[in-house]
């Protein structure tokens, strides 16, 4: 299985009414060498100026972006080509990063390589601490700048460690 750590910024709390304004992928292995990045055009006239600040971008900027159908499609085939295997979606915050990124999948391309699960990073250090209190995010190596790349890379680095350094049996 080849797990993908992803993460993305957004203008609003949910996807259709708002928009997915960029998203970063990491392939989650000893290198970390493997990313995507997509800046996604709005497709809503709707957006929460204080959401869509935490990316850092102005609206102006963001009706400069891709296509979402291109974004998602250069995604899925970037997806197609870094995976031997099944891809596994994981991130930081699955509930809200998965939602947008299945929404746009099968809104603009029919179709979700990651199909219909998958995984929350801090469940899963929660569950090795056994402490549902507990946070992986000291274990970030790369600061948490919400560029979506660096974040997701950050992330997976607090995987690693968990593989590396706690013991988490995984196959990556």
């Amino acid at each position: 299985m080849a797990y993908i750590m992803v993460d993305i910024e957004s203008d609003g709390p949910i996807p259709g009414d708002f928009s997915m304004i960029s998203f970063g992928a990491v392939l989650v292995n000893e290198q970390l060498n493997k990313t995507f990045y997509g800046k996604l055009k709005p497709i809503s006239d709707k957006y929460i100026p204080v959401a869509l600040a935490v990316s850092g971008f102005s609206r102006e900027e963001t009706l400069t972006f891709e296509e979402p159908k291109k974004v998602m499609t250069d995604f899925a085939n970037w997806i197609k080509n870094i995976c031997n295997d099944r891809p596994i979606f994981i991130s930081d915050n699955n509930g809200f990063d998965w939602m947008f990124i299945c929404w746009y999948f099968h809104h603009f391309t029919e179709a979700n390589p990651f199909g219909f699960s998958s995984q929350n990073l801090g469940s899963l250090y929660k569950g090795i601490e056994k402490d549902t209190f507990k946070t992986f995010k000291h274990l970030r190596k790369t600061k948490h700048s919400h560029h979506p790349v660096e974040d997701a890379k950050g992330n997976a680095e607090a995987l690693l460690y968990m593989k590396n350094e706690m013991g988490l049996k995984i196959k990556l």
